[in-house]
């Protein structure tokens, strides 16, 4: 298990190309995190999770890694206009490894200037935040650690993230915005940010 300072260290796009899974501070708290094109990663996040039925968010750089990925064009350009931004807006698609079967899942393009870097390089990233199921997301590198210990394999310290919310989670239906949880950013039912 490997303890890396930054983002924008070269070895933590190598192991993520390879099937790692680990810690990194996102935009909002820190998450468990592997590279969404890996099948045997995301099955090894979501077991770490013990999450079944309840698929984790997609971040990404652009909406250009998310059509590459396979999610259709027609379903992101109409939610285009929420990112960047911590918004996850759960998205129909047919990837089944990444939706667990559900036929839908959330999505994000974070705002944060490292972390669109870091995604140009690694890729879009399969998440979820850092902790045990109904127990409070690390705000630290150490509360990640005492989740996860040696079951990953790296841990990136952003340094403490307790400013920070967990991401507003979204979808729309027949042109009405559904606000499945309040986090980051205010979005009323007409779909508008609250500012």
């Amino acid at each position: 298990m490997l303890k890396i300072k930054s983002l924008q260290d070269s070895n933590l796009i190598d192991l993520l190309k390879q099937g790692a899974v680990g810690i990194i501070p996102t935009d909002t708290v820190y998450g468990l995190v592997c590279s969404a094109t890996d099948e045997n990663a995301v099955a090894r996040l979501y077991a770490l999770k013990s999450r079944e039925s309840k698929p984790g968010t997609i971040i990404a750089a652009n909406i250009e890694q998310l059509v590459e990925l396979g999610i259709k064009a027609r379903y992101l350009k109409p939610v285009a206009g929420y990112w960047p931004n911590p918004i996850s807006i759960e998205i129909p698609h047919s990837i089944t490894y990444l939706n667990q079967g559900t036929g839908r899942q959330a999505f994000r393009i974070p705002a944060d200037t490292a972390l669109q870097k870091f995604l140009e390089k690694v890729g879009p990233l399969q998440t979820s935040s850092a902790n045990n199921p109904g127990e409070s997301e690390a705000k630290t590198i150490t509360a990640a650690e005492d989740y996860f210990r040696d079951s990953v394999d790296f841990y990136v310290d952003g340094g403490n993230l307790s400013g920070r919310k967990a991401s507003t989670i979204i979808r729309i239906v027949d042109d009405v915005v559904d606000v499945i949880r309040e986090g980051a950013v205010i979005v009323n039912q007409n779909g508008e940010i609250q500012k």
